[in-house]
């Protein structure tokens, strides 16, 4: 009868272990990753501007966001994929940590939406490539949640010339 006690003890501590690693693989911030992907996007200290200039860009053909102008920013963990002249390294593949902010402007002075790539493979919202998506209003209401993994942005980052998910070489060259 020992016997039997001391195995269903080791069966269900393996059973708790196996619970308790695979709810590990991923972290579980689903309700408050949309508050932070706003949170940290909001402010433009320690970023560097593409090509360094914060200058808004008129919008390019290949983008399927609506808004008239953009402008986008690299923390410093993303920045070190950046060249001399400010642009994406060919070839480039973005650290973990790497943030990455477009501000999608309705007009020259109406910031209207951020466009939100973040480097947190663990995150439990993360695409397959490690990268969680964040397409937030301006005043921080979601338009479209990090939850969604970028299934409706993935399809334009992937066109031919992208460098992990970036286009701005490919339209702003």
């Amino acid at each position: 009868m020992k016997e039997k006690r001391n195995v269903l003890f080791i069966l269900c501590l393996c059973f708790t272990s196996a619970l308790t690693i695979s709810s590990c693989t991923k972290e579980k911030t689903d309700d408050g990753t949309d508050q932070e992907l706003y949170e940290m996007a909001k402010t433009t200290d320690g970023f560097v501007w593409f090509k360094e200039s914060d200058d808004l860009l008129d919008k390019s053909s290949g983008s399927g966001h609506p808004q008239a102008f953009l402008r986008t920013r690299y923390n410093a963990v993303a920045a070190t994929k950046l060249d001399s002249d400010g642009k994406i390294v060919p070839g480039a593949v973005f650290p973990e940590g790497s943030l990455i902010v477009k501000e999608l402007y309705a007009n020259a002075t109406t910031l209207e939406r951020y466009a939100i790539l973040y480097k947190q493979s663990q995150n439990i919202n993360a695409d397959a490539n490690g990268w969680v998506w964040g397409y937030i209003d301006a005043n921080g209401t979601v338009a479209v949640p990090a939850s969604s993994k970028g299934n409706s942005c993935i399809s334009c980052h992937s066109q031919g010339g992208n460098i992990d998910y970036m286009l701005m070489n490919k339209y702003f060259p």
